[in-house]
């Protein structure tokens, strides 16, 4: 059910036609200009993989972006991740999601900023009837821009398989467009000896070497390895995520990774099958991602059994066939494995339901949500003077793939407004942030996604507002905020010139700036105005700000 939601989230609207059609499909490039790339399909980003292609723009905003089939605009947003963003129905079976436009074409872009203004809300979201926005094959649909979490001008095109709502790899259609003739390169090679199983020279600990590394590496047991590995393309510097890595071991095949589709529900597997930026070459019990395949009996791992060489061959292949080979040899020589220690009652299991009961502290991990059996490393953290105590679950991070409920004690009320209080991810260097929760009969309550360390803080500190470049607001038509908060963060805003409401957005997120471009048809222009913004964080701790300007 979850799945059937997230996607018909995904392609709200969208009724594509599939079956001989779909097969057949060809699309045109986005832009008229030759295509370079700043980012492929399935590069290994945190939580997630990257899901589709970053075309550049020369370093600009302002391009036209064309409809690449004919098809129906299904979805039109603005938020503050993805910035302007257009999904794109077409009739072949194919769906794309347009992303960091800088704005939409008419008659989109002023049913857009009614909405806003009707709403009172930067984001909003619409998703039209199919025959409202009929596109054709090559018409501009949208402007190129920098919006939401991007550094930089591109375009982010997803594409989905309209009928499975997987994401797909639109490289295929696009290749007769781009030059690629260079191979993907290894940085590094990985040894992971399974816990009580495995060792690899002399010890039970993670190793790394260089992938031309002649010198053996001595183990024995239950071994898995990983690669970390890009791609390249000619004219750029950019560096891509590898398409396909094949492990064989003495010539027989053990693993393949293929990247080019997943769903929704998967895209947070990413944590499972990498470590940092190495891919694994074997797959954890819970980790059901499809693009990843096991040849062997032990889902990829490696038993080293026998005194001799075993010969690990990598081949790392490219969505242009381009490829290169990395060999390495692994010594098998007997020596002691010690069995794996843990303590029993901070043990979870990736098949069953798992509860954390201590005292000041409860967690319920379902079935599912972990990847392989996890051992915790678990410690309790006093602060005489604390509202409650800081709970290490364990103290290297792991992920979880959805929310797990978290309820932490409150050891004692500094402040009698409950609202003042949430729960705080407390970091390897000590420092804290917000990951929400109510209170609840003496207890935070929140979900976390990850096992780390936690603590109740409490927030009774307002934002701070600051204007950014005052004596140019009117000279440049545009009014300008930057918002602090130290504590929960920023929840909502709102602004207002002259008592009327006025459209303040955050326009790019790297950037802590809020701000409002003046129109003439809102904003009368030859006089002085006042400006006030309101900014309250998740604790209801408010700032208002006033300001005078001539415009």
């Amino acid at each position: 059910m979850i799945k059937q939601y997230i996607t018909a989230l995904m392609l709200a609207g969208c009724i594509g036609g599939y079956g001989q059609e779909k097969k057949q499909a060809t699309f045109i490039p986005p832009f008229d200009f030759p295509l370079t790339l700043s980012g492929n399909f399935g590069e290994i980003r945190s939580n997630h993989f990257h899901g589709g292609l970053d075309f550049k723009t020369g370093g600009v905003v302002g391009k036209p972006v064309r409809a690449l089939a004919d098809g129906y605009i299904s979805r039109i947003r603005v938020t503050n991740g993805s910035g302007y963003v257009l999904d794109v129905c077409y009739h072949n079976g194919y769906s794309t999601i347009n992303r960091h436009l800088s704005g939409f074409i008419s008659p989109i872009a002023e049913r857009v900023e009614e909405l806003q203004y009707g709403n009172e809300s930067w984001e909003v979201e619409i998703i039209p009837e199919p025959d409202e926005y009929p596109v054709k094959s090559g018409q501009q649909i949208a402007w190129s821009g920098n919006t939401g979490y991007s550094f930089g001008p591109h375009l982010h095109l997803d594409m989905f398989e309209t009928e499975s709502g997987d994401y797909i790899d639109p490289m295929p259609f696009f290749k007769s467009k781009i030059k690629d003739t260079r191979a993907p390169k290894a940085d590094g090679i990985m040894f992971f000896p399974q816990p009580g199983e495995g060792v690899v020279d002399g010890k039970q600990e993670i190793k790394t070497i260089l992938p031309n590394s002649e010198r053996p590496v001595e183990a024995w047991g239950v071994i898995g390895t990983g690669i970390k590995a890009y791609d390249y393309m000619d004219g750029v510097n950019n560096h891509y995520g590898v398409y396909s890595v094949i492990l064989t071991v003495d010539g027989n095949e053990v693993f393949r990774s293929t990247v080019d589709r997943f769903s929704q529900e998967e895209n947070r597997m990413i944590n499972s099958w990498t470590y940092g930026q190495y891919m694994k070459s074997f797959i954890d019990p819970g980790n059901t991602l499809r693009l990843l395949k096991a040849s062997n009996e032990n889902r990829g791992l490696v038993t080293i059994d026998e005194e001799r060489d075993y010969q690990f061959l990598y081949t790392l292949k490219d969505a242009f066939g381009n490829t290169s080979k990395y060999s390495f040899v692994v010594r098998g020589r007997k020596q002691p494995i010690e069995p794996f220690d843990y303590r029993e009652k901070y043990f979870f299991t990736w098949d069953k339901t798992n509860y954390l009961q201590e005292p000041g502290l409860s967690l319920v991990v379902p079935k599912g949500m972990l990847y392989k059996d996890t051992p915790l490393n678990y410690q309790v953290k006093a602060d005489s003077g604390a509202v409650a105590f800081t709970y290490q679950i364990n103290d290297k991070s792991i992920p979880l793939h959805a929310g797990c409920e978290l309820r932490i004690g409150l050891r004692r009320k500094t402040v009698a407004d409950t609202a003042k209080y949430y729960v705080a991810r407390v970091t390897p260097k000590g420092s804290k942030y917000s990951v929400g929760g109510k209170y609840e009969d003496g207890y935070m309550k929140t979900s976390i996604r990850e096992l780390g360390t936690y603590t109740v803080a409490v927030d009774t500190v307002p934002p701070e507002i600051i204007p950014v470049n005052k004596n140019q607001w009117g000279r440049n038509g545009k009014i300008v905020y930057r918002l602090k908060d130290k504590g929960s963060g920023i929840a909502s805003y709102r602004g207002t010139i002259d008592g009327k409401y006025a459209l303040f957005g955050r326009p790019n997120i790297v950037k802590s700036y809020w701000e409002c471009k003046l129109d003439p048809k809102r904003v009368k222009k030859g006089r002085k105005h006042t400006v006030e913004f309101t900014v309250v964080d998740h604790c209801g701790n408010t700032s208002i700000a006033r300001e005078s300007f001539v415009w």
